[in-house]
């Protein structure tokens, strides 16, 4: 859907819709995929093993997260110019507030500009390790509208912003949280890429709480297969998504069968995206935490197929 109501907003195609030129651009459904920054080689590998997997699915982009406090952006930079060189798949870099000044962040948007990348993730990000209460630095941006702003004031990038279908936990309330993403938009984003929610109905009510304060941008679910119960657990305590009681009970005596769990994650997610889809959702953004297989299987639930290689 095109957002008409900021000045800097990109010209050309609606944000958030296929390039004329991407294999999607005919086709309803897209899908994005998000990787971390592997901790060492070992864990590179696995990440570009799960590129090579996934991307016969032709994503639209594959996103590049830091770690807390941006501990992992020198590794971000460098997987991100990777996938530019040797992948057929745009990057999308995150970028955060955490521990940067304004000059070092816009030295940084800049060198990616002039490498090639034109998607950023802008996000105010997570305290470093160790600290519960995010302050921003005092010659930095001090949220993610002011980011939005500031990388609109660099480069006509391609800007994803964060939306919290259950509320952030550090807002204080539902509606300090819709006026601070409505000040993203507002600033220049051009979709908001949500936090993974494990029931649909608080997307849907997410989605039209958007409606109803004006913001226009396409939406797109963040999606989190459940590879393993407990550590999706502890993610979701940081991030303030809940954990149903129905997710407790389905996942509860299967910590020592990985196969029947991985059997059970894909139908959990896949049930979750055929729920989106009949409620007109189009674009799926998944958390692989760099495993490819389930996200895979969901996918081609979702109707998704290969990419056939073409013979030499």
């Amino acid at each position: 859907m095109q957002h008409t109501s900021n000045s800097n907003r990109s010209k050309g195609r609606p944000a958030g819709q296929p390039n004329a030129g991407h294999p999607h651009a005919g086709d309803e459904m897209s899908v994005s995929f998000e990787f971390f920054p592997p901790a060492d080689d070992k864990g590179e590998a696995r990440l570009w093993d799960t590129v090579e997997k996934l991307s016969p699915l032709r994503p639209e982009w594959y996103s590049v997260t830091y770690g807390a406090g941006g501990s992992t952006q020198e590794r971000t930079d460098r997987i991100v110019r990777r996938i530019l060189k040797e992948t057929d798949t745009p990057p999308a870099a995150h970028l955060t507030c955490v521990g940067q000044t304004r000059d070092e962040v816009d030295e940084r948007t800049r060198g990616w500009w002039e490498a090639g990348v034109r998607h950023i993730v802008a996000l105010r990000g997570d305290p470093p390790k160790g600290e519960t209460q995010f302050t921003p630095h005092p010659e930095g941006y001090q949220s993610g509208a002011d980011l939005v702003a500031g990388l609109r004031r660099i480069a006509d990038f391609d800007i994803s912003v964060g939306g919290y279908p259950e509320v952030h936990p550090d807002s204080p309330n539902m509606k300090a949280d819709m006026e601070n993403l409505k000040a993203k938009v507002d600033n220049g984003a051009n979709r908001i890429i949500t936090q993974y929610c494990f029931e649909t109905d608080d997307f849907l009510r997410f989605r039209d709480r958007c409606a109803e304060w004006g913001i226009e941008v396409p939406i797109v679910p963040g999606i989190m297969p459940v590879f393993n119960f407990e550590k999706v657990k502890r993610f979701s305590q940081g991030c303030g998504a809940g954990i149903p009681q129905w997710l407790e009970d389905t996942f509860a005596g299967l910590d020592d069968d990985p196969e029947t769990r991985a059997l059970v994650a894909a139908s959990v997610a896949a049930d979750q995206c055929a729920r989106m889809q009949a409620e007109g959702v189009r674009q799926y953004h998944f958390y692989t935490l760099n495993k490819p297989e389930l996200t895979y299987a969901v996918c081609r639930r979702l109707g998704i197929k290969p990419r056939l290689k073409e013979a030499a």
